[in-house]
């Protein structure tokens, strides 16, 4: 039967959401793309990805549970969690010796395949073509890795890779290759979840031997991305949220028509780039500002602006685009009447947070050079994992989504810092010092980003220097640039129109207005008990209370 076909092809199958289950279901000869000739066969290979959540996720981890547990499917299971990561001492010598060999000779990728098979550490096959096209896929393989890293096959990575793709090859695909058969049915696998580089090669390694394989990732990222050049079938849900722990047994809950039909609705009107979101929906994005140029007058009508009707605000991939404010008033108006209702007016904003006693802040005397170093990742900037995760990080009492946009906002300000360095600073000093002052935030500054919903009212920080309470300090400045970067709206007051922001940070990041007059030691002034009542029962009556 089998000595007659010396060659395996294989080419993906052309599908859609209709028809893939179907595909899956078929055996070889009845799907597209099937012929034996001249010793050659060809199969059809059924490849798809299945990116995000769909509105009702009961029934969407119901079915990868199907699909995994029903025998229909016949699909193994392919996951971080799932992957049987032991191996047999001897195989990992034996994979030492090849590289080892390797480094020494500098092999081609067809002799390093035959180093391998003369190790034992390629899976072999009853069936000829099979086994011929497990070695063409582990050349493919290699082939891939010495293209895609950094010194082919001499890079680092390459023991950690082949070590994972000999054992998942002997823990889940051996088994599988004794029911192989490219005249019937070749072995079918799911991936679930996020991914890691090993796993990246080893799922190329399954599509090049001409396995099935369906692929769901909750939060859309594609494990397949520039990896293979051929068009695959992807279906985008609408939504994105983190991965789930595979299900173990199917919900019980069953989602009414009626909710089913009020959320495709809801996600139709709030669904990225709409221009309409409900109340926290961004939470979970990563925030960045862009900080807008205005002349004095605007000022004034942008800061009671919402952040989703001002100018360039972006929602898009996880990422939201904040329009704020950064600005400093210089000296007073001739018209004090209007001078002092235009700062009481927002400083009463119920997200505003009027500062008059400077400086707002401690600066740390902590050393954190070995925590900044430490939390380096491998492209030279601060990993956010690598922060969230540390024991020295004092934000883990906050939302998930709004930590992950405190420490992205961290990595910016250290990614290019804007503080000007002292005479003896060099430039890791200065990414060290914005990053130890960005672990202790006040307590009021850490509330006036927490109340913020990035689709809504943006929160102000106000100073008023007058300059007779006390001088802006360094540190001061240090967590303005981070809240500039998280998109906070930056009003700075200096009635006798000397520097002090200016000390510390390239003026060229925010806005600065020239009024009539400098005048000296000038008090805040309240509003009338009045005058704040009526302003506070509008707000109120706005918000419907």
């Amino acid at each position: 039967m089998y000595p007659t076909l010396n060659q395996l092809n294989v080419h993906p199958v052309s599908l859609s959401f209709e028809n893939w289950q179907g595909m899956l279901k078929k055996t070889l000869p009845e799907r597209p793309n099937y012929s034996v000739e001249n010793g050659t066969i060809q199969i059809g290979q059924v490849i798809g990805k299945f990116l995000g959540l769909p509105i009702d996720t009961d029934e969407y981890y119901n079915q990868l549970h199907d699909y995994v547990h029903n025998q229909e499917w016949n699909l193994e299971l392919l996951s971080e969690d799932s992957l049987d990561k032991t191996i047999h001492n001897t195989h990992f010598q034996a994979i030492q010796r090849v590289i080892n060999i390797n480094n020494e000779q500098k092999l081609s990728i067809n002799r390093f395949t035959a180093f391998l098979d003369g190790e034992q550490l390629l899976l072999k096959s009853r069936v000829p073509v099979i086994h011929r096209k497990l070695r063409e896929a582990m050349i493919s393989t290699l082939e891939l890795f010495a293209n895609r890293e950094t010194n082919g096959l001499k890079n680092h990575e390459l023991r950690r890779v082949l070590v994972d793709l000999v054992k998942w090859s002997l823990n889940h695909l051996q088994l599988r290759l004794e029911q192989a058969d490219p005249q019937k049915a070749m072995p079918k696998f799911l991936w679930y979840g996020d991914f890691k580089k090993s796993h990246q090669y080893f799922l190329y390694y399954l599509i090049k031997l001409g396995c099935d394989l369906i692929i769901f990732h909750p939060e859309g990222r594609d494990i397949l991305s520039n990896l293979v050049t051929e068009e695959i079938f992807t279906y985008h849900y609408p939504n994105q949220q983190p991965a789930e722990p595979f299900p173990q047994e199917k919900r019980s809950r069953k989602t009414t028509v009626a909710y089913r039909a009020s959320k495709e609705i809801e996600s139709i009107l709030n669904s990225e780039g709409s221009g309409l979101y409900k109340p926290w929906q961004l939470r979970d994005y990563t925030p960045s500002s862009i900080t807008l140029k205005t002349t004095y007058d605007e000022l004034f009508i942008l800061a009671k602006e919402i952040a989703m009707i001002r100018p360039d605000f972006e929602v898009s991939n996880g990422e939201v685009k904040i329009p704020s404010i950064f600005a400093k008033v210089q000296g007073v108006s001739k018209n004090r009447k209007e001078y002092w209702e235009r700062l009481q007016s927002i400083s009463q904003l119920n997200n505003s947070l009027l500062i008059k006693g400077l400086p707002f802040t401690s600066p740390s005397t902590s050393d954190f050079r070995y925590h900044y170093r430490n939390a380096l990742g491998k492209d030279g900037l601060l990993s956010a994992e690598k922060v969230m995760q540390s024991h020295y990080w004092p934000y883990s009492f906050l939302d998930a989504g709004l930590q992950k946009g405190i420490v992205q906002a961290i990595r910016r300000i250290c990614e290019a810092p804007a503080l000007k360095p002292l005479s003896v600073e060099t430039d890791e000093e200065v990414k060290v010092y914005l990053f130890t002052q960005a672990m202790f935030m006040p307590k009021n500054i850490i509330q006036l980003m927490e109340k913020f919903d990035y689709s809504q009212a943006v929160p102000k920080l106000i100073i008023y220097n007058n300059e007779t309470t006390g001088r802006l300090s360094r540190s001061d400045a240090a967590l303005l640039m981070l809240l500039n970067q998280f998109g906070i709206d930056l009003i700075l007051y200096n009635p006798s129109g000397h520097n002090d922001i200016e000390n510390y940070v390239d003026e060229r990041l925010f806005d600065k207005h020239w009024l009539d007059e400098v005048v000296f030691d000038l008090e805040f002034k309240e509003p009338s008990l009045f005058k704040k009542g009526l302003f506070q029962g509008i707000l109120k009556n706005l918000r419907g209370d």
